[in-house]
């Protein structure tokens, strides 16, 4: 499986048409997100699955977290009660779409680890920023760092069954500067 590993920072900087060199300046609005804001779900239902320490959201859910926006078909929320609900992890389904600012990415499937600040979205992934975009089968985004990692097709270990792939290969598509005449 072919890989391609650049930080945000470097990939925001070639999504916007600079181009400084990988580790310089550009920062994306995912890098250092605030995940100890707290979490807000709405959604046309919810199922609470107390035993388990779950909440299962279906129908035009979106949960919002500071200035990041997660929307899909159907979000189950993993909690640990400790006198009060601290969400741990956040698995959703059904067109996903991750929005900050000024990055979108979507995907089939997302999954965002609240302790190890990592969001991983599965499935035809797209990430967006102005009019251009990459493209693949897994993208991992490291919230601390900025570090992103985009995968090519082939389904991954772990991946749920029909996950869709790019035919094995990590493509991007990118504006340039335009001369004016």
């Amino acid at each position: 499986m072919k890989r391609l590993s650049i930080s945000v920072a470097a990939l925001a900087s070639l999504l916007v048409g600079g181009a400084p060199a990988i580790g310089q300046g550009a920062t994306s609005a995912l890098k250092g997100h605030n995940t100890n804001a707290p979490v807000t779900v709405a959604s046309d239902r919810i199922e609470v699955q107390d035993r388990a320490d779950r909440a299962i959201f279906s129908g035009n859910v979106v949960a919002t977290q500071a200035s990041m926006t997660l929307s899909a078909a159907r979000v189950t929320v993993a909690y640990a009660d400790t006198g009060g609900i601290q969400i741990q992890r956040i698995d959703a389904s059904g067109g996903v779409t991750v929005r900050s600012p000024s990055e979108t990415a979507r995907g089939q499937y997302a999954i965002y680890d609240l302790n190890t600040r990592l969001i991983t979205l599965l499935g035809g992934v797209t990430l967006t920023r102005g009019e251009s975009r990459v493209q693949g089968g897994r993208l991992v985004l490291d919230l601390d760092s900025g570090r992103a990692v985009m995968d090519g097709g082939g389904r991954t270990a772990g991946a749920p069954a029909g996950t869709q792939t790019t035919g094995g290969r990590v493509t991007g598509t990118f504006t340039v500067p335009q001369r004016r005449n």
